[in-house]
């Protein structure tokens, strides 16, 4: 693979600044990234960030239609590093978990799961029900990473950015991907970092 990619996915659930950032942190860190936003991501993103439909192309280097079945990420043999859902509705953990493809996100993702690549769920609802437990059971037992979107309070968290910024790049960790943004247990923050 010339290249690392990385397909991520934007559902209908609240929280489409995990998206964003995930898109910020990757661009970053100089990963291709392949974007499909849900129909319910998108207007998720516009009631919550203000987001019109071309809003998203200066984010991602490829946007795919969730429409579009014959999309690059739709097949195994494009090589990527795995796939991040955030946030990730419970309609498309319903859709992921048992192998139905009514659009790209899902497709995206069950070929993640196929090719045995990471495959990241940041799962966002509350409080949860018995069929979404075992909806979280059958996608992970099918190789997902279930990753609620949880602050990590023990990171100093100030704002609401940094608790973003933190959730996300813990989500990137999974792929072998190390954003500067991540405060670490038993480290300095970048901020207070020793200067030269």
């Amino acid at each position: 693979m010339s290249a690392r990619r990385l397909v991520v996915g934007v559902s209908g659930a609240s929280g489409s600044v995990y998206g964003v950032k995930a898109l910020e942190m990757l661009r970053a860190l100089g990963v291709e990234t392949h974007l499909v936003v849900s129909e319910g991501g998108a207007l998720t993103a516009a009631h919550e960030l203000g987001f019109r439909p071309g809003d998203w192309k200066g984010l991602a280097d490829h946007v795919h239609s969730p429409r579009n079945l014959a999309a690059s990420i739709a097949s195994g043999s494009f090589r990527t590093l795995g796939m991040l859902v955030a946030p990730c509705s419970m309609r498309s953990l319903a859709e992921i978990a048992t192998g139905l493809t009514t659009g790209l996100l899902a497709r995206a993702a069950d070929v993640t799961l196929k090719e045995r690549r990471p495959l990241v769920m940041l799962v966002r609802e509350t409080p949860l029900h018995a069929g979404h437990l075992k909806m979280m059971l059958q996608a992970t037992e099918n190789g997902a990473v279930i990753m609620p979107p949880v602050p990590a309070f023990y990171a100093g968290i100030r704002t609401l950015d940094e608790m973003v910024a933190q959730t996300v790049g813990r989500a990137l960790d999974l792929f072998g991907l190390d954003s500067p943004e991540v405060r670490r247990w038993g480290e300095a923050p970048p901020e207070a970092s020793p200067k030269d």
